[in-house]
């Protein structure tokens, strides 16, 4: 296409210029009167000299024009197309065939010189480039960086490149007519003849071996031969030899080889396999020693499956866990049991790492070492251990070794950390051993212990205190000698040490036997006597046959009581019939019982409560001959419960005390919770009336509005019973409650109020938290409390907004946790501690109760309030209550006695 457009282009311009030609010969005849036949032929020698540089038919179409030309201008009629000289009309016909054919064979002639100039080019070009691809070649042969021989057939180097050469030493002149054999070994000869001889007789056929060749300075290096036989100009065969160096390639693979034979050496010493698995193929690859552990032939292709037949049936489920980590490409590191086909039972250890392949397969690499002697020898060792520490443990002596250069143990038995009274599996420093030692004993064993490390020879023996920490004292008595370096120095100090409490204790009771036997029956007769409790006995039938001195003397107990069983001494037999009688069953049975409380009189006649246990006796033979026991006067422990009970009382009344003045004061929120139920009842009412006033009663909204009116004044009943439940006097009621509840049921009761201080209330309130334990009414005036002193600590605040945040969450204990937070004037330090006490206040008009009952009613709950500190003005409030029941006592009752 693009020589069509250049081929177009040139006509067009040969075209284009002869036209303009010519029009400058026409005109230049016109003016100088030239002849026809001299315009004609001028005219002709354009058109010739044109067709050599364009096509023949720009050179036509120019003979045409200049014919036209002619005619017009030259031939009679004059500027017109017609001609009436035949002569003329001949000359025409004969200037247009003379222009057309000269033309032609112009333009031929000057076509056939482009070819010919073409075509020499081209030679040239091919020749200029057949050179250079031979020069770029040879150098490509010459130093190309491998060697290149050419041999005949005899074996004669025909030729040879440099790098070649150069690789064994020697010049390529020097190789040329020489025998290939020259570059090898003398053992080799025979096999290079057999390969050229090879390639000889299979021409085309490419050959491929490796062999060592010998340099010029007898050096030896590898090389991999590459050879084929080839036909020549002549038609004589000749070998084209290429050559590889190897040499390191090989060297590498010999030390390959030399490291494969010594870690299956290795492996074969250390009882250890190798093995290799990828999880994609399911390949397995196990060395000759993993072979041998697994008592499999070397020729078994090996799989995981072979791996569970070998396992011991209670570790298959094990090894079968294993291997499926193994498909999830995880490393795993685990000790299992095989059971060999003789029965015998060895034990490996397994370790493998995943590693990625080149494709991404997960491929694990990992080793199996039979530990069986290794185990058989732990547990020789344990069991040694074992009958060494139960040794230790049966005759309480521990042994240690002390490093004189480190100054620390270098080994302590169990039992020396049970003599200290730590737990042996607990890692114990030297101070804390230090600090069980008796503080007048610890200079003693220093010193023990600077003469042993000195003196270097003997036994070194002597004794101390340790004090545990319940209170009791052990004597130890210690055992060392020094042990020497090859220096002559004392490196380490080897003892033992003995507890010898129970000789030592011995030792003290058998001194002190005899004062005791004399002192034992005065002192038991003091203590009978001094004591509170008294010591009574009775029969068989149950009646009083003994009781201790001092109780009469002191006007303990009324007279006359000797020879009365226990229910005739009581006053609240009839008060407690069933007490009594479970009472007199387990005696009936002969049971031990304990803690019986009971009312009785003293000698003056009052009443005191007596808290009574005993234990029945028999004589030798078995016979029941009654009760011996002991008694106290708990009368005071009773009046103290009593008192409590009142306190406590109390405590209720001034905090229902507090939540009727807490109304009081939202009084103005109360009222506007329920006038807007009641407002809301009078419009629906009158909406109810419109709705049935009309010609035709619309019942359906006439419903509606009713329906509207009960909600309402549900609503108003709830604010109602919200307000007479806080109001209301009575026991703690110990619910299941959900705090979430509490908090909304009390935020209800003080939308007025925070409307009217313009507080802005925000909660967080945890979605799933566990049941608490607790009284509503009691916890709500804790919720509400908290709220209104929120309120007032914010009165003063103008420069931000007024924020109160109440957030129920679970503390780190487990325990539901309510806080309320204000953004008011905060606590000063010095107020912090005593905010919660009875009857203290930083308000003008304030008790000092409102935060002291709360308090009393969280602690009541068995939870406990605080103050958060925060570096945000304000001040939180916070409490804690357990999600678990807690004996809490209830007001209005009273213990059993």
């Amino acid at each position: 296409m693009f020589n069509q457009l250049t081929t177009l282009g040139r006509s067009a311009r040969q075209f284009v210029f002869g036209g303009i030609t010519l029009a400058v010969v026409t005109l230049a005849s016109l003016h100088t009167h030239s002849s026809f036949a001299a315009t004609a032929f001028a005219c002709l020698v354009v058109i010739l000299l044109f067709s050599q540089i364009g096509s023949f038919i720009a050179s036509l179409a120019l003979s045409i024009v200049s014919v036209a030309a002619l005619a017009y201008v030259f031939t009679p009629s004059m500027f017109g197309l017609r001609i009436d000289d035949h002569q003329d009309l001949l000359v025409l016909v004969a200037f247009l065939a003379a222009s057309t054919v000269g033309a032609y064979l112009i333009g031929k002639a000057h076509d056939e010189m482009e070819a010919a100039r073409e075509a020499a080019a081209k030679v040239r070009r091919g020749a200029s480039d057949l050179h250079n691809r031979e020069k770029m070649w040879r150098a490509i042969f010459e130093h190309n960086p491998a060697m290149y021989f050419m041999v005949d057939e005899a074996g004669t180097v025909l030729n040879v490149n440099t790098f070649g050469a150069t690789q064994l030493g020697y010049t390529p002149s020097e190789l040329l007519d020489l025998s290939v054999l020259k570059v090898f070994l003398e053992a080799d000869r025979e096999v290079v003849r057999k390969r050229i001889g090879e390639c000889l007789s299979d021409i085309g056929q490419s050959r491929t071996w490796d062999i060592q060749k010998v340099r010029k300075d007898g050096s030896v290096l590898w090389a991999r031969e590459s050879a084929k036989a080839m036909l020549g100009p002549d038609d004589k065969p000749l070998v084209l030899i290429a050559c590889e160096d190897i040499t390191e390639q090989k060297r590498t693979e010999l030390a390959l080889q030399r490291s494969e034979a010594h870690l299956a050496q290795a492996q074969e010493l250390s009882r250890t396999g190798s093995f290799g698995w990828n999880v994609a193929t399911g390949e397995v690859f196990w060395s000759k020693e993993t072979f041998r552990i697994f008592q499999y032939d070397p020729e078994t292709k090996p799989t995981p499956q072979h791996v569970l037949d070998r396992t011991h049936p209670k570790d298959k489920a094990e090894v079968r866990e294993t291997i499926d980590r193994g498909f999830r490409g995880e490393d795993f590191e685990h000790e299992y049991r095989l059971l060999m086909p003789d029965g015998s039972i060895k034990h490996i250890r397994a370790l493998a790492r995943a590693t990625r392949t080149a494709s991404g397969d997960i491929e694990f690499v990992g080793a199996a070492t039979d530990i069986t002697a290794a185990k058989q020898t732990e547990q020789q060792l344990r069991r040694s251990e074992g009958y060494l520490a139960d040794a230790q443990q049966l005759s309480h002596m521990g042994t240690w070794c002390w490093d004189c250069h480190r100054r620390c143990f270098a080994y302590r038995s169990a039992e020396v950390s049970r003599l200290f009274g730590f737990d042996p599996d607990e890692p114990i420093s030297l101070e804390a051993l230090r600090s069980r030692i008796h503080p007048d004993d610890l200079p003693l064993q220093q010193v023990v212990q600077r003469q042993a490390i000195e003196q270097k020879t003997g036994n070194f023996e002597y004794d101390f205190r340790i004090c545990l920490p319940d209170g009791k004292v052990r004597h130890i008595h210690a055992v060392a000698h020094a042990v020497l370096g090859s220096d002559g120095s004392t490196v380490e100090l080897i003892g033992t040490h003995m507890d010898v409490t129970e000789q030592h204790a011995a030792r003290e009771r058998l001194e002190n036997t005899l004062a005791a036997l004399r002192e034992s029956e005065q002192r038991f007769r003091d203590y009978a006597e001094t004591a509170s409790d008294w010591l009574w006995e009775t029969g068989p039938d149950h009646a009083v046959t003994l009781l201790s001195e001092h109780a009469s003397a002191a006007g303990i107990l009324a007279a006359g009581l000797l020879g009365q069983p226990r229910w005739e001494i009581a006053c609240d037999v009839e008060e407690e019939p069933e007490k009594w009688r479970q009472h007199r069953a387990i005696l009936d049975v002969h049971l031990p019982f304990r803690d019986l409380i009971y009312r009785t009189v003293n000698r003056s006649g009052s009443a005191i409560y007596v808290r009574t246990s005993g234990k029945p006796f028999f004589d030798v033979s078995g016979n029941f001959l009654g009760y011996r026991g002991v008694s106290s006067d708990i009368t005071v422990n009773i009046r103290a419960d009593q008192a409590e009970q009142e306190l406590r009382k109390a405590q209720a009344d001034l905090a229902h005390v507090t939540r009727v003045t807490t109304l009081g004061e939202l009084t103005a929120s109360i009222a506007h919770e329920v006038n807007q139920p009641l407002a809301a009842i009078v419009s629906n009412a009158d909406a109810c009336l419109g709705w049935m006033a009309r010609e035709t009663p619309d019942v359906s909204a006439a419903r509606r509005s009713v329906q509207w009116i009960i909600d309402d004044a549900i609503r108003a009943s709830e604010v109602i019973r919200r307000v007479r439940t806080l109001a209301k006097k009575g026991d703690i009621e110990m619910v299941a409650l959900d705090i979430n509840d509490v908090i909304n049921e009390a935020i209800a009761l003080l939308t007025r109020e925070l409307v009217n201080h313009q507080v802005s209330l925000r909660t967080e309130l945890a979605p799933t938290l566990p049941t608490i334990l607790g009284d509503r009414v009691q916890l709500q005036q804790v919720i509400i409390n908290l709220v209104m002193n929120g309120i007032e600590a914010m009165h003063t605040v103008a420069d931000r907004p007024r924020e109160l945040l109440i957030q129920s969450s679970r503390d780190d204990r487990g325990r539901v946790q309510l806080s309320v937070t204000d953004c008011g004037v905060g606590i000063a330090e010095d107020d912090r501690v005593r905010i919660l006490d009875p009857f203290f206040t930083t308000k003008s008009t304030g008790l000092g109760m409102g935060l002291a009952i709360c308090r009393s009613i969280i602690e009541a709950h068995g939870g406990h309030l605080s103050i958060v500190r925060k570096k945000e003005p304000g001040a939180t409030f916070q409490f804690a209550l357990p999600v678990v029941h807690l004996p809490i006592r209830r007001s209005g009752t009273s213990s059993s006695y």
